[in-house]
């Protein structure tokens, strides 16, 4: 296959807070690059870290100024010192102009149909107005149905899909998570959507190794960004300040968005174990996952992927505040037997730290998610992959596909 031009997709995601949006561009981006060795790929994004992953060849980023969500919902500014909408009109004007002077093929926005608070709408009305093919790329699990029919129409989100989106692309399985059950949407929209399959992880080429502190087999412990990952990090610590010898030792990967003074204590606390080491942030978590006899997660999207890839056994403690997300995906998973979920706290700290030291001790020995009866986990970026060479046929624009050598 051959163009005459090199093909270029955009990649959109709001989010200033959490790895998740941010990984999973990441690598939808690593994936398209590695498939049509003549394709560019700009990210936008709103992530204040996003400086600090490594990028491959032809992929490059364009950070939006950054918000942040406060506990009420509302957002605010990150960083300057701007009321909410100057902001908004900030960021939509830099999205706009990127997108009309990138003039993608394809645009894949991650998650948010009109972008947050709307502010990709006029972007992606120009961009259709111009022929390029529009994606909605939506995680398994969305949250509680009736909490997510209600902000879908407050934010006029299904005719948007209505009228822009050629495709709404969902990063699961149907027969585990169906993220827009419940809702109630025409069949125009119906048919647009497609399940991919988990996308699957792997240590990226290139990086530089990162090794485990530990000569014996360790159990990962990552709360993801760390934002709301204080109980996850509190639960276990306080395992092995009573038990430590019990069970393996334990690596702590906090996260960037874990406040700091919850960092600071966790850390005072851990200097005082010989059995825990603890560190703020992995760009290459891959790597630690993969050498680990087991992890501990709140359940995320990406950390599922990541624990779906390396064929870890998981110990997952899911939120259920602000949405229900995490806990929709640990249960459906549990029940599939493709990960186990934490022990509900008991009341006594002497209590609570003894069902967690035993379920950690028993981690190693539990079966991985291999081990379950779900078929095609794993196809997301195989299944992209196909789907972005219909939807660039669609647009005219055939990117030279990458022949494996052998």
């Amino acid at each position: 296959m051959s163009t005459s031009y090199p093909a270029r997709v955009l990649i959109y995601s709001h989010d200033s807070f959490g790895l998740g949006h941010l990984r999973r561009c990441r690598t939808l981006a690593q994936a398209i690059v590695s498939r049509y060795p003549n394709a560019s790929v700009l990210i936008l994004s709103g992530s204040p870290i996003i400086g600090s992953f490594e990028f491959p060849n032809r992929v490059d980023f364009v950070r939006v100024p950054g918000v942040i969500k406060l506990r009420n919902g509302d957002y605010s500014s990150l960083s300057l010192h701007l009321d909410l909408g100057e902001v908004l009109a900030l960021r939509a004007s830099i999205i706009r102009h990127t997108a009309l002077a990138f003039q993608p093929d394809v645009f894949v926005v991650d998650k948010e149909p009109l972008g947050l608070r709307g502010e990709i709408a006029d972007t992606l009305q120009a961009l259709r107005d111009a022929g390029t093919r529009l994606i909605l790329g939506l995680r398994d699990v969305m949250d509680d149905p009736t909490l997510l029919a209600e902000e879908w129409s407050r934010k006029n989100a299904v005719p948007a899909l209505v009228e822009l989106y050629h495709q709404v692309w969902v990063y699961g399985l149907e027969t585990i998570c169906s993220p827009l059950a419940g809702l109630p949407l025409p069949s125009s929209v119906l048919d647009k959507l497609v399940y991919t399959g988990y996308i699957g992880r792997a240590i990226p080429s290139g990086a530089e190794s990162t090794s485990a502190p530990f000569k014996e087999p360790f159990i990962l412990v990552t709360p993801g960004g760390g934002g709301d990952g204080v109980e996850l990090v509190e639960r276990v610590l306080g395992a092995y300040e009573h038990f430590e010898g019990a069970a393996p030792p334990a690596l702590l990967v906090f996260g960037p968005f874990m406040p700091a003074q919850w960092r600071e204590t966790f850390r005072r606390r851990a200097e005082a174990l010989e059995r825990v080491e603890v560190t703020t942030f992995e760009a290459h978590l891959e790597q630690l996952m993969s050498q680990a006899a087991g992890v501990v997660a709140m359940g995320g999207y990406n950390t599922f992927c990541e624990i779906l890839s390396f064929d870890k056994p998981a110990l997952v403690l899911p939120r259920r505040k602000p949405r229900m997300e995490q806990f929709i995906r640990a249960r459906r998973a549990c029940d599939l037997g493709l990960l186990r979920l934490v022990p509900d706290r008991v009341r006594g700290r002497a209590a609570d730290a003894r069902q967690i030291i035993d379920a950690l001790a028993e981690l190693p020995s539990l079966p991985p998610p291999s081990a379950s009866a779900v078929s095609g986990l794993l196809s997301g970026v195989e299944q992209i992959e196909v789907l972005l060479d219909q939807q660039l046929a669609e647009r005219g624009a055939l990117a030279s596909v990458a022949v494996p050598a052998g």
